[in-house]
């Protein structure tokens, strides 16, 4: 059971929960989940310091310490440069060298970053690292275009891309974001080329609920269902969906190329399939040595099933049923769980006084037993 990159915090939870049950052993576990011991230890380490599993998120690389960072002196020296005549860090660097102010082009422009005065330009800023899925159907990326307007109302263009091939799966003029939409739309995505591992997505609609405990949807349950694992990229940060926000720009400049916007819904969605031919079997990727995608594209194996089979959960596990008001009850107290999963049966299972609660192989919430205070997990 190998770490997989949208599911680390499944697996770490996991991890913490069957060893501190008491029911079996650090080494065995070790083995099982294919980590190391010392990174066991880690997992659980830093569940007792925080007091909670929402602590085993993957945490920023950024050092805690820097010993090499420029004084706050300097630095105040920059931002008075910067105040005073506006200027950008090489303009800068000369009237910091007369000061007798050493500082390079680069670290001028990094302070000034760091106090908030580069201002940022719309597509400027790129993405600290980059990653691709090894093989099609690991993970497609979703997202909505910001809306056309036309005679009929707004169309609003559903995105959805291969994130190993870049392979466009469809582009679709939708009269609006809803779920009813999305779903029969996503349906007849799944029926011609299959269920992929995992969907990234932003937090948007219909997909998240922002008004929500769990962040859960209707359309995030029926995806869960079906087997996909859910990713959702950082608040305000495209940049965690670059391949379809590339995407995005790519369809943009070709819609400008074919002439503008179109007056009506159903001429939209031709345009749109005339840009996704192109730009599936036509156009030259960079990314893919100047191939194209439907060369790298093959459909998954994985079938849409409409009838998704009751899930089988560990034997560890108390099952209930989400009542009708989204909760469930434990020892006489009801928690709350999710509208989105009423009539459904949730795992749960009790570790260091804290209710885990997990629907299908995802947690979603975990409440302080003596608190009664409830956290997200997604």
């Amino acid at each position: 059971m190998p770490w997989k990159e949208c599911g680390v915090k499944d697996q770490r939870i996991s991890f913490v929960a069957r060893l501190l049950g008491g029911r079996e052993n650090m080494s065995d576990l070790c083995r099982e989940y294919e980590i190391s011991r010392p990174t066991g230890y880690l997992w659980v380490k830093r569940f007792h310091e925080a007091g909670s599993f929402q602590a085993l998120a993957e945490k920023s690389r950024r050092p805690r310490q820097s010993p090499n960072r420029t004084s706050e002196e300097l630095e105040q020296k920059v931002v008075q440069a910067r105040e005073e005549y506006g200027w950008g860090a090489p303009k800068l660097k000369v009237i910091l060298d007369a000061a007798g102010v050493d500082l390079s082009k680069n670290t001028i422009h990094r302070i000034l970053k760091r106090k908030g005065l580069v201002e940022k330009k719309v597509g400027q800023e790129v993405a600290t690292g980059r990653f691709e899925r090894s093989k099609p159907n690991e993970l497609w990326q979703m997202d909505f275009k910001g809306e056309y307007l036309g005679e009929q109302g707004a169309c609003y263009p559903l995105s959805i891309l291969d994130d190993c091939s870049r392979f466009s799966l469809g582009i679709f003029a939708l009269s609006a974001t809803s779920y009813k939409q999305v779903s029969a739309t996503l349906q007849h995505v799944f029926r011609a080329y299959g269920v992929p591992e995992a969907m990234l997505m932003d937090h948007g609609v219909p997909w998240w609920g922002a008004a929500t405990v769990s962040g859960l949807t209707r359309l995030s349950v029926d995806l869960m269902e079906q087997g996909i694992r859910l990713c959702f990229s950082g608040y305000c940060h495209p940049q965690t969906q670059g391949k379809v926000e590339r995407f995005h720009s790519t369809l943009g400049k070709a819609v400008r190329h074919r002439g503008g916007p179109r007056k009506k819904l159903a001429s939209w969605q031709k345009l749109f399939d005339e840009i996704r031919d192109e730009y599936n079997h036509v156009r030259p990727h960079e990314a893919l040595g100047m191939g194209v995608p439907a060369r790298r594209y093959q459909a998954s194996e994985r079938e849409y099933n409409p009838r998704p089979a009751p899930w089988t959960y560990p034997d560890r596990m108390q099952l209930m049923k989400v009542r009708s008001n989204g909760s469930i009850s434990w020892v006489r107290r009801p928690h709350f769980v999710s509208m989105s999963l009423v009539g459904r049966v949730v795992g749960t299972e009790v570790v260091n006084n804290k209710l885990l609660i997990c629907y299908r192989d995802t947690y979603i919430r975990e409440i302080d037993l003596q608190s009664a205070e409830g956290t997200t997990l997604i």
